[in-house]
Order: structure tokens, then C-alpha cells, then sequence
């Protein structure tokens, strides 16, 4: 295989958002050469890069005519054409993560029963083909409906407390799972390259906005026992080689209130919950994405000192071309990092940025970030200006 850093090396990436925009950054550092498809024409990646295409990353044909001439091929997001990434790989381009990776964590339902075959703990769960057998089960309520395939960011889960919760029914396949009393949400990042390296960062807390289901901050570290946070690390280690994945692997856990670790749901691609190891950590979520992708060593996953990461969503009621207020005043406070995801409007909770804060003490980083997140809001100018 040619050099990554030779001008004929082509990296192929479905997807141009935020995430193929910070891969993009520590591609440059490589010399790396990187194509893009989106099926927005101006998505964050379309005026950068080698090159950009618009056209749908869901679509056989696109997906085909796009990968056919790159050395390798990887994802931004999981919802893209497995048939087309197979077909490919099977043309000789080198597709990471593997296809049949892609089309696993695409099914909610096929994932929860490779957890299930593989030994590794998740939340007592079942399949069910439409909302008369939900309601079927209306006794076990409450209970979390997820949908099999299409849901991202939140969308397609659904708590059901009660009977009087019939209207919120998912009437389409899903995975019925019990409502899992946690003390907190975790995520570990887990990475391995064509020579079945492994290697994992360190455990983050999240705390999630309750009416968008989206992360609000994240916390570096994870506030766990060190026991924990090295059984989280060998857990997420398992699934990537349970998986024989290529790539980075963000795996979601619950802590329960007795102190034991379930699996939620995995992301075979750099994460949200990775955001902050840019300036946090030796090593980026996203050069180590490269590196597994690329047949590297990996780096070193140390983190540097306690950070705080948060979403910046739009503000609720805001739609249109985007203003950021009080931007200056947050880029004069210290240890403080923003990312701004080149979206031209925001509309209520779209992710547009995240802000990292990185201090000598965890609490330290947490009083900053809450400041941030008072001063830092998402609007529209169309608003501003009928004000």
C-alpha cells in the first residue's frame, strides 16, 4: 500500500460534518489527503479538504461512485450504505470500520444480541415488530422503546412510564430494554488498528439535556473509583475485539446504583464524548482514529489534566443564519477552548460548537464550564435584530 502522506493516497470519509472537520485538522498534520461526502452541499466540509461531493451517503450508486478510487474508506456517521462499503471491500478498497461492523451497530436489535452472545453486560432486553406488541407489554412498563435502525442524536428512544403512554408508542421494530436504575452515564473510547493494537481512553461522566436527550457536559476524568474506571477500560477493550473492528469505538455504559457497569449503545467513529481529548489529551480521538485506520502505532491516551467539555446547541425558539453572544468575553477566559462547527444557522438544539476547559482541578474546570455555558448562547441573528 502507498504512503498515507503520497499525493496519489486518497481517504475517503461519508460524512462532512463536525466530526470529518476535526479529522480533517489532524489530517493535515499527516500529509493525509482527504475526500468528503455529504448530502448537504454546505456542510461543515464542503469548502475544505481535497475534495467534496454532494450526494446522499445512503444511496448504493453515490456510495460506489465515490469510494471507488480511494485507498480507504471510513465514516462519519453510521446511518450510510453498507451494501455499497461491502461491495467495496470486496473490490479491494480498505473500508474502516469493516462493513460488517457498520451494518451491526446500525440495528439496534442485532446489537444488543452480539452483547448478549458475547457474554458482555447490558440491560435485560427484548425485540418487538410494531406498537401493538409494545402495548402487549404494557405491564412491564416502565420500559425504554428504542427504534431498530434510523435513530441518531437522541431521536428514535422513547421511556415509556405508563399505559398513558400509549401515544408515544414507535409503531415500527424496536428494542424493548429495562429501565436501568443508574447513578451515572460513562463513555470509553476504544481503539485498534490492523495489527489488533489496543488502546483505550479514560472513562468521562455525562450529563445529558432532559428535553433534547443530547450530552450537556462531559467530565474528564469520570468521577469513578479507579477499580471501576480500569473495568470500564477492559470492557470497552473487549467489545472492539469481540468486534475485530477497525477504528475507534465509543461505547457508552451505565453505572448502576450497586456499582456495576451495562453497555447502552456503541459508535463505531470518533464521538461527541471524545470531543474534548483535542486539547485534553496526549493523543486526539481523532489522530487515533487516523492512526487505526491507517495501519499506525497507537498514541498515547493519557490525559493531560482534568477538562470539561460542553455542547454548544442552538437556543430554543432561534432558527436562522447563527450568532454566537458573548463569544470575546469566553475567549479572554483561560484554559479555555472553543470549536466552532462552521454551520451557517442554527435551529433549537442543533449541536453548532463545543467549548473545552481544561484546570489544574476538576472543579475548577466544572465552575468554568457552567459560566461558559450561561454566557455562551447559540441564537440567530434574524432574532437578535427584531429585538
Amino acid at each position: 500500500m502507498k504512503p498515507a502522506y503520497s499525493s496519489e493516497f486518497k481517504l475517503g470519509v461519508l460524512g462532512g460534518g463536525q466530526l470529518g472537520r476535526m479529522l480533517l485538522q489532524e489530517a493535515i498534520n499527516l500529509d493525509v489527503r482527504m475526500f468528503f461526502l455529504d448530502p448537504d452541499e454546505k456542510a461543515p466540509c464542503h469548502r475544505i479538504g481535497h475534495g467534496f461531493t454532494h450526494g446522499s451517503f445512503k444511496d448504493y450508486d453515490t456510495v460506489m461512485a465515490f469510494g471507488k478510487d480511494k485507498d480507504v474508506l471510513t465514516i462519519e456517521i453510521e446511518h450510510v450504505n453498507a451494501d455499497a462499503l461491502e461491495e467495496l471491500e470486496q473490490r479491494g478498497v480498505r473500508v474502516y470500520p469493516q462493513p460488517a461492523v457498520v451494518r451491526l451497530i446500525q440495528d439496534k436489535g442485532l446489537q444488543k444480541q452480539f452483547y448478549a452472545d458475547n457474554n458482555l453486560p447490558t440491560a435485560l432486553f427484548e425485540l418487538v415488530a410494531n406498537a401493538e406488541e409494545v402495548l402487549e407489554r404494557a405491564g412491564q412498563f416502565p420500559i425504554v422503546q428504542k427504534l431498530r435502525t434510523g435513530g441518531y442524536d437522541g431521536r428514535g428512544v422513547q421511556i415509556l412510564r405508563s399505559a398513558d403512554d400509549k401515544s408515544l408508542v414507535f409503531d415500527a421494530p424496536s428494542v424493548l430494554e429495562e429501565l436501568v436504575d443508574f447513578e451515572q452515564e460513562i463513555s470509553v473510547i476504544a481503539a485498534r488498528n490492523e495489527a489488533g493494537e489496543v488502546k483505550c481512553f479514560p472513562a468521562v461522566g455525562m450529563t445529558f439535556n432532559e428535553e433534547a436527550n443530547l450530552v450537556e457536559f462531559l467530565y474528564a476524568p469520570a468521577d469513578i473509583p479507579p477499580a471501576l474506571e480500569e473495568e470500564a477500560q477492559s470492557l470497552a477493550a473487549r467489545v472492539i475485539e469481540a468486534l475485530g473492528m477497525v477504528g475507534l469505538l465509543a461505547v457508552e455504559m451505565f453505572v448502576t446504583r450497586d456499582g456495576k457497569l451495562l453497555i447502552n449503545e456503541m459508535a463505531p467513529r470518533p464521538h461527541n464524548s471524545g470531543h474534548h481529548t483535542i486539547e485534553a489529551n496526549i493523543t486526539s480521538q481523532y489522530a487515533q482514529h487516523l492512526r487505526a485506520i491507517l495501519g499506525m502505532p497507537l498514541g498515547d491516551t493519557s490525559l493531560r489534566q482534568p477538562a470539561v467539555m460542553l455542547n454548544l446547541l442552538g437556543e430554543k425558539g432561534h432558527s436562522g443564519p447563527v450568532h454566537y453572544e458573548n463569544l470575546n468575553e469566553v475567549l479572554s477566559m483561560p484554559g479555555t477552548f472553543v470549536h466552532l462547527y462552521g454551520k451557517t444557522t442554527t435551529k433549537p438544539f442543533r449541536k453548532m460548537g463545543h467549548v473545552t476547559v481544561l484546570a489544574e482541578s476538576a472543579k475548577e474546570a466544572r465552575n468554568q464550564a457552567r459560566k461558559i455555558q450561561q454566557l455562551l448562547r447559540v441564537v440567530s441573528t434574524a432574532a437578535v435584530s427584531s429585538q
